[in-house]
């Protein structure tokens, strides 16, 4: 994965479409007999047309590949692949609207695959960073931020967790010194026993003298990522930004994700004048915006590029 610089040769673009059934499962077929890393694995789509838009392209070959009308896709992620045989930009689609169902039209396989699930192998490379994004949930919690002690903290986590939520940037900046340890193994090992990704802010980390342990996940506040030099040792990293510039940084740096986190917090006026639009076009990550807004919003928000949406939760 290469962030945005200039390509030494022609750049193939690609059309992408990663097909969600209700269960969450995504569609992946294997390259046919004939092309470039035949029996490899990839969500399917194919080289974009003259004239034709990217969601038109991805229409279009989903038909002739799979023998389905897409009825609606969103925008997701773009990015570039260097292989042997070509350059490629792949812009990934998101499609939850579709009628037919998948056939192997030009003999390839097909498969579902569920959350969770081992995907099949081998992978086509540029597949393997979409394989992490498909895991991200559409909604990320930030934590209240007014805990004073251990137990407060975790008190809170256990109630989110409980309501569902899976994804958490844990931020605690008034727990006292003395009791930062504490808190820090006490909500790992919480989100840890529902199966939830906790990721800790490098802020709260650096307060209380500690290493996040290897399979730990972090965060990086939009200071701390401008700061930062490469990835930090863990499992998955989230970043807030604030400019076309902090996410090409963050993708440049190995994030696994990006939060809009506006300044002021004004995500309504950022969604209606086209500011976030314009941030998550041809974004190289998904994109979260930290928001005040109602879930009820969280439709619109993709369909101009989001991922989902971020939010503190009482």
């Amino acid at each position: 994965m290469t962030a945005r610089a200039a390509p030494a040769r022609p750049v193939t673009r690609v059309a992408v479409g990663v097909l969600v059934r209700a269960d969450g499962a995504v569609l992946l077929a294997d390259r046919p007999a004939g092309k470039p890393y035949a029996g490899y694995w990839e969500f399917p789509g194919g080289k974009i047309e003259g004239g034709e838009s990217v969601e038109q392209a991805l229409a279009r070959e989903l038909d002739e590949e799979l023998g389905v009308q897409v009825r609606a896709s969103m925008p997701w992620v773009a990015m570039e692949y260097d292989y042997p045989h070509a350059y490629v930009r792949l812009y990934f689609r998101r499609i939850h609207d579709w009628s037919g169902t998948p056939r192997p039209v030009e003999g390839q396989q097909l498969r579902f695959l569920l959350p969770g699930q081992a995907p099949p192998q081998p992978l086509l490379p540029a597949a393997l960073p979409a394989m992490r994004w498909i895991q991200l949930p559409m909604v990320t919690g930030y934590s209240p931020g007014t805990a004073t002690s251990a137990a407060e903290t975790a008190s809170w986590l256990h109630g989110v967790l409980d309501r569902g939520l899976r994804q958490i940037v844990w931020h605690e900046p008034a727990i006292e010194a003395g009791e930062r340890l504490a808190a820090l193994a006490a909500v790992a090992a919480l989100a840890d026993s529902y199966g939830a990704r906790l990721l800790l802010d490098s802020r709260d980390l650096q307060a209380a003298g500690a290493q996040a342990a290897p399979g730990q996940s972090r965060y990086l506040g939009p200071d701390e990522l401008r700061a930062a030099s490469a990835r930090p040792a863990c499992s998955w990293l989230g970043a807030g930004v604030r400019t076309r510039a902090d996410i090409l940084r963050a993708a440049g740096l190995g994030c696994d994700f990006a939060i809009i986190d506006p300044r002021p917090a004004d995500s309504a006026a950022l969604l209606s004048s086209g500011q976030a639009a314009a941030l998550c076009a041809d974004a190289p990550l998904p994109l979260y915006l930290r928001s005040g807004l109602a879930l009820e919003a969280l439709e619109t928000a993709q369909a101009i590029g989001l991922h989902g949406l971020a939010a503190s939760i009482a």
